[in-house]
């Protein structure tokens, strides 16, 4: 089978690998279609996984089941074999991760702190031919897509559970002035359930004009240009001076984080969806946060209860389906990488396979 393989953040090729041998649990899947992630086109991320094979956001069809899950039909049944949960032919997400739901942070309904959900994954990878999803994964974080669903579509299932596990952490609330920084695919994911979730405004701010006008047509109130006007004047002045109740920092860099702090009313929440690079130090005034309350809170990937609320979101039509805006051929991954680092005029780029 053909898979893409990242050597280098400017070397991925397209290489042979056989087809993962399925074990008695375990599922096997034609992938379809899997989505580029804003997390993989981090070089300091991504390159220490290196080699790996790309992509985890990905859908497909189940082509063969492991044998302690097929069960012979009763005699009077049509021919066949089926699975009381999953059958070949089915279409299906499956999470690259999936918890343990026994363990102290599952308990919590922390599963990205799981043990086995840090384990575990698909293999070899999303951009590839046929994906092997372990028993762990098609217990714990697998749905099957309803027929209205088309695969494209459902790519969008983990970066939209991302976005429902940050808008429950920051504790989004009816009436709330929501602030997002960094219009990519994820900026504009939180425009939509921000007013989805009610809130009364959503100013969205970036520097690329072809972002600015599609955070207005996915729902923003107000956008800020921020390469001819400043963040927090911005700010101050959408909202009269009052600020924002709640600061969606989506670059992972210590600058847009500290002016994120700088853009919170009193009483706000400042959440932080991206990492910094390891090296860097964010610096903080303790009493400017002390003294108006502000909560500053993170929120890692996402857990088996945000991706059915996400697949029920996607299904009811919360999620504009403009936002996949570009779509390739394996051949061209290292393309699309590309496209989707520029972070210019696109949005969600996915490898249709």
């Amino acid at each position: 089978m053909k898979v893409a393989k990242l050597y280098s953040f400017k070397d991925i090729r397209i290489e042979d690998m056989p087809i993962p041998k399925i074990g008695k649990g375990d599922a096997l899947v034609r992938v379809k279609a899997c989505g580029i992630c804003s997390g993989d086109i981090m070089p300091w991320y991504i390159e220490k996984k290196a080699p790996l094979v790309l992509g985890h956001e990905a859908v497909g069809e189940i082509v063969k089941l492991g044998s302690s899950l097929v069960t012979p039909r009763p005699r009077s049944a049509k021919r066949g074999r089926r699975h009381s949960s999953f059958s070949v032919g089915d279409r299906i997400f499956f999470h690259h991760h999936a918890p343990c739901f026994k363990c102290r942070y599952c308990r919590n309904g922390d599963y990205v702190q799981c043990g086995t959900w840090r384990k575990s994954k698909i293999i070899p990878g999303g951009i590839s031919e046929y994906a092997l999803v372990p028993g762990i994964n098609l217990k714990g974080d697998t749905l099957l897509l309803p027929d209205k669903i088309s695969f494209e579509q459902a790519t969008l299932i983990e970066p939209v559970a991302c976005v429902v596990k940050a808008l429950k952490r920051v504790k989004i609330r009816s009436g709330d002035t929501v602030f997002v920084i960094g219009l990519g695919v994820m900026g504009q994911l939180h425009i939509m359930l921000a007013k989805k979730y009610g809130a009364s405004m959503v100013i969205g701010a970036d520097r690329v004009p072809y972002r600015l006008k599609k955070a207005k047509d996915f729902g923003a109130d107000k956008v800020i240009d921020v390469s001819r006007d400043k963040l927090v004047t911005g700010v101050s002045r959408a909202t009269k001076g009052n600020m924002a109740d709640v600061v969606v920092v989506g670059p992972g860099d210590v600058k847009a984080m500290s002016l994120g702090i700088s853009c919170a009313g009193r009483g706000g929440r400042v959440l932080f969806f991206a990492p910094a690079r390891p090296d860097d130090i964010l610096k903080l005034q303790p009493n400017d946060i002390y003294f108006k309350d502000i909560n500053i809170i993170t929120s890692y990937s996402c857990g088996p209860d945000d991706t059915r609320e996400a697949l029920n979101l996607i299904s009811e039509g919360a999620v504009d389906n403009r936002l996949i805006t570009h779509r390739f051929p394996m051949a061209k991954t290292q393309e699309a990488f590309k496209l989707t680092a520029k972070a210019k005029n696109s949005l969600k780029a996915i490898v249709v396979i």
